[in-house]
């Protein structure tokens, strides 16, 4: 139902599916969805707002599922499943905001609430009446006498998603200015936890490498996450799988993410599921899977993290990923990928769409480049030969040299 500023409607407790969206276009900035669990009108800590560098909840009730562009239209969604909220947390605040410009440049913006089941549309407000706002709180879910409804709030900040985390109880990272340092204090028996980081890096075609040296990832590790979006698959609008970690019922594709290396040694090999080829952070090849997540059972779902304190033993790295089963190719799939330095900025961007029976995706390709590694956007589908496994497949085409034979789970 299209509602007005102030309005309010009841919605179903259970999953639901919120969609931001709007019409992209030449001068119109990025927009970015985030959602904030709050108590008492603030967050109980930074682990309650749930936004592109944090994209899920400790509960499972609230989760970033990332962006999609159709034709220039653009949506960003989150992943709400009121039946898990925490007793405690009676407001789930949805916000947006813009990267590169105020709400005034963003045409046909809206929020949209979808039943996650029945994939039918519970509540919409379209067009808060921007103009220099660089953030919005477009609408909340908020508890009333046993139940959960939806208002439309269309409150705006001109000081970004910075100003309005902080509002809400959120301690961000921004740059200070030079000032004289205090007295001398005694230090703190438990130090406070680090702040909330909101810088990113998104990759497009036009602008598709970025080093980590420049955006302070220099050490620690770099940990690798894809999102997955399957609206195909079920009669209530789809379902959502992030790599070993289905939220929504079994028999989805299984997909593996893996990574081909080369060390400064001239060595080779591969990180992957099959053949228990899981890797190493503290020995060669200094890159790790956690595991593999057939089932959805992994808290986290499935990461391939590189240890970033050995970026000197680094030639390369080609992160790709197959399909293992469940489907004959990514054509009905749409994925997000993020790079998440321990130190520094998240690097992002989105897969194009599939075209072709692929079932083997090039990722990102990581090169070393004295001390740094640069990162760079591939999102190349490939098609393997008859015959041909999708690991020699992405090998042949990179141009890895290795000798491969059949392995198993």
């Amino acid at each position: 139902m299209p509602m007005t500023k102030g309005s309010n409607t009841a919605v179903p407790t259970g999953a639901l599916r919120v969609e931001m969206g709007w019409r992209s276009g030449p001068g119109v900035p990025d927009v970015d969805a985030s959602a904030l669990l709050l108590v008492n009108g603030k967050v109980r800590s930074d682990a309650d707002f749930v936004f592109y560098n944090q994209p899920a909840h400790a509960s499972g009730a609230v989760r970033h599922e990332g962006k999609r562009d159709d034709d220039g239209r653009v949506t960003d969604s989150l992943l709400v499943d009121l039946a898990r909220v925490e007793p405690a947390v009676e407001t789930v605040l949805l916000a947006a905001s813009a990267d590169g410009g105020a709400f005034g440049r963003v045409p046909g913006l809206y929020v949209e609430v979808r039943d996650a089941a029945r994939d039918t549309v519970a509540a919409r407000f379209d067009n808060p009446g921007a103009t220099v706002e660089t953030a919005f709180v477009l609408g909340e879910f908020y508890r009333r006498q046993g139940a959960w409804k939806f208002r439309a709030v269309g409150q705006g900040y001109d000081t970004g998603l910075a100003g309005l985390a902080t509002d809400y109880g959120i301690t961000v990272d921004e740059p200070r200015q030079n000032t004289p340092a205090p007295a001398a204090v005694p230090a703190p028996v438990t130090p406070p936890a680090p702040p909330v980081r909101l810088t990113k890096v998104t990759l497009t075609k036009a602008a598709p490498a970025v080093s980590l040296t420049k955006q302070g990832g220099t050490s620690g590790t770099l940990r690798v996450n894809l999102n997955w979006q399957d609206r195909t698959r079920s009669t209530g609008g789809g379902w959502t799988r992030k790599l070993g970690r289905a939220l929504a019922p079994q028999g989805g594709p299984d997909l593996d993410l893996c990574a081909l290396y080369e060390l400064s040694d001239g060595s080779k090999g591969v990180v992957q599921a099959l053949g228990h080829a899981f890797g190493a952070l503290d020995r060669p090849p200094f890159i790790h899977l956690d595991g593999d997540d057939r089932t959805g059972a992994l808290a986290n779902g499935e990461n391939l993290t590189v240890n970033l304190d050995h970026k000197r033993q680094f030639r390369r790295i080609l992160v790709f990923v197959t399909v293992y089963e469940g489907a004959r190719s990514f054509a009905d799939l749409h994925a997000t990928v993020t790079l998440q330095p321990q130190h520094g900025a998240a690097i992002d961007f989105s897969l194009d769409e599939c075209t072709v029976p692929s079932t083997v995706c090039a990722l990102a390709l990581l090169t070393a480049d004295g001390d740094d590694l640069v990162v760079r956007r591939e999102a190349r589908y490939l098609v393997p030969e008859p015959g041909v496994s999708p690991q020699r497949t992405v090998d042949r085409a990179y141009g890895w040299g290795m000798d491969w034979t059949p392995g198993r789970k």
